[in-house]
């Protein structure tokens, strides 16, 4: 026997595409696919924006991670490490840890002729520092390479360098903040420096503040006995908390570890934030669109009294009479949801090549790298954020659908057919 669908299925699904016999039909159908493309583009508008947030993370700390260590391992006083030697041995016992290297950090002033900046600088080991940053390849063999103990050369970010005028070769003054003691006064420590090397990371925070030089040349002009502290690099880098405690309980001596999460919590807390108020915002205009069905369905029960009489004199129950406007009110849900799916994917999927050309269109950046710390639009769509969208949406829109299927089941046949 061939499957029959239930005739509450087939007219749900008429009264949803019909709209064509009468002029008010019609209109009907208009408002049903109003109602259908207002949710299809809340569905389209939350997908895209949770997907560009989550580039716009993911983008960010990929390229934080290319220039910071996933974990540092840090003297407690703020001096240099009492054994690095057997601290180095220590954590690279750790199944986790696939690169170490012993680095210097201290702040200065960078300096040529008038132009002054504030940076950061890394005193660390060519050899070893590959291990540990994923900076690109020609920047780790050549740039890096270049840095010579005793003849003070110094690889700067790219933004750095443009900033102040620099290229390979040219001179710079490293300004310490500690000063040397003398009848006259304190005095600053100068340091004359030799550009060796430039790097791009892509996170202008970095780009545009990092100075990196050779362990013991960073050691004898801050004046220390040698590295502060030892950068680490993991096979995963969301276990850096774990990992962290771990070398806790292994290393010996007064020593302080901190993960990449640690290093930048309050910016990503504020991602997390902004994720979860836009996910709240949007998901509202979905609400707003998923009750228009209200009004829709009302209108198409007032319509289809007539109908409605007809059906319960012909033996449909209530119950059968409320499937139907349940049906259309579903099949509209879906079918907006799914459209509004299909369209943010494809969107967010493209969206490397969507937004360049309405840059290039308006003549404007959207995104200023030096305000955004990236200068181009990411997008990484997450079936984590993309289920509960679709299941909300469609949530709201069966919900939308219950008061008016309840007005069409308590329809009075004699009432309704009285002026037909």
């Amino acid at each position: 026997m061939p499957f029959e669908m239930p005739y509450e299925w087939v007219l749900g699904w008429r009264y949803t595409r019909a709209g064509r016999t009468t002029r008010r039909n019609g209109f009907i159908s208009f408002i049903s696919g109003v109602s259908m493309l207002g949710i299809g583009l809340g569905v389209a508008a939350l997908v895209i924006v949770l997907s560009v947030m989550n580039g716009f993370q993911k983008e960010v700390r990929d390229r934080m991670l290319s220039v910071v260590s996933h974990i540092e391992v840090l003297a407690v006083d703020g001096n240099a490490l009492s054994d690095v030697n057997q601290t180095l041995h220590q954590v690279r016992q750790h199944s986790q840890v696939v690169g170490a290297a012993p680095f210097i950090s201290a702040q200065a002033l960078l300096a040529r002729g008038e132009d002054m900046k504030g940076v950061m600088v890394r005193g660390i080991d060519p050899a070893l520092e590959p291990g540990v940053i994923d900076l690109a390849p020609e920047v780790r063999t050549e740039s890096l390479s270049h840095l010579v103990a005793g003849q003070f050369g110094v690889v700067l970010g790219v933004d750095l360098a443009r900033h102040l005028g620099l290229r390979v070769g040219d001179p710079v003054t490293l300004i310490a903040p500690s000063g040397q003691v003398t009848p006259a006064g304190v005095l600053p420590r100068l340091k004359q420096m030799t550009v060796v090397g430039t790097f791009n990371s892509g996170h202008y925070e970095y780009d545009s503040a990092l100075v990196m030089v050779h362990v013991q040349d960073a050691a004898r002009i801050f004046r220390l006995e040698g590295p502060t502290g030892i950068r680490l690099k993991i096979r995963d880098l969301h276990q850096a908390r774990a990992v962290a405690a771990d070398l806790a309980q292994m290393l010996t001596g007064p020593l302080a570890l901190r993960d990449w999460t640690q290093q930048n919590k309050t910016w990503f807390a504020a991602v997390q934030v902004e994720k979860r108020m836009m996910f709240i915002i949007l998901t509202l205009i979905v609400a707003v669109a998923a009750f228009n069905l209200v009004s829709t369905l009302i209108m198409s029960v007032t319509d289809k009294r007539a109908d409605i009489a007809i059906l319960r004199t012909l033996g449909a129950s209530p119950g059968s009479i409320m499937a139907v406007f349940v049906v259309q009110g579903a099949m509209v849900g879906v079918m907006g949801t799914l459209g509004g799916l299909l369209l943010g994917l494809l969107i967010a999927n493209h969206i490397d090549v969507i937004v360049p050309a309405l840059e290039g269109l308006f003549q404007a950046s959207f995104l200023p790298k030096d305000i955004y710390l990236i200068s181009h639009m990411p997008s990484d769509p997450q079936s984590a954020d993309i289920l509960p969208v679709v299941l909300i949406s469609l949530a709201l829109s069966f919900v939308a659908t219950l008061y008016p299927s309840w007005r069409a089941s308590q329809v009075n046949p004699a009432e309704a057919l009285r002026y037909e």
